[in-house]
């Protein structure tokens, strides 16, 4: 099984960008569908955005479409979120996240692997 953790969470001010890491260990990296989600305080976790492992699929929540870029590097075994024209609701907990089958839409509904979730701070 992969373990997953993640890096790159701070404080940024609103219309900023910021760019988050999740380092993956373990060979089959490269097997998972990886992604994104988030924690605001008092609220749920939720999906942000996935990507399957030959990068030919990605998903995106509304919310951060346009915004947020995912992307992965498979030789390094790394995950990334470009998270752009921040706002303050952006504020949360972000976690990664994987899963062992091939189209992302199945993250929104299961994930197999997360990590322990980087804080992300945007100030009006």
């Amino acid at each position: 099984q992969v373990q997953l953790v993640e890096s790159g969470g701070g404080l940024v001010q609103a219309g900023g960008s910021l760019r988050l890491s999740c380092a993956a260990s373990g060979r089959t990296f490269s097997s998972y569908t990886m992604g994104w989600f988030r924690q605001a305080p008092g609220k749920e976790r939720v999906f942000v955005a996935a990507i399957s492992w030959r990068r030919d699929m990605l998903s995106y929540a509304d919310s951060v479409k346009g915004r947020f870029t995912i992307s992965r590097d498979n030789a390094k075994n790394t995950l990334y979120l470009q998270m752009d024209s921040l706002k303050p609701e952006d504020t949360a907990v972000y976690y990664c996240a994987a899963g062992g089958y091939s189209d992302p839409e199945f993250m929104k509904r299961d994930v197999e692997v997360w990590g322990q979730g980087t804080l992300v701070t945007v100030s009006s």
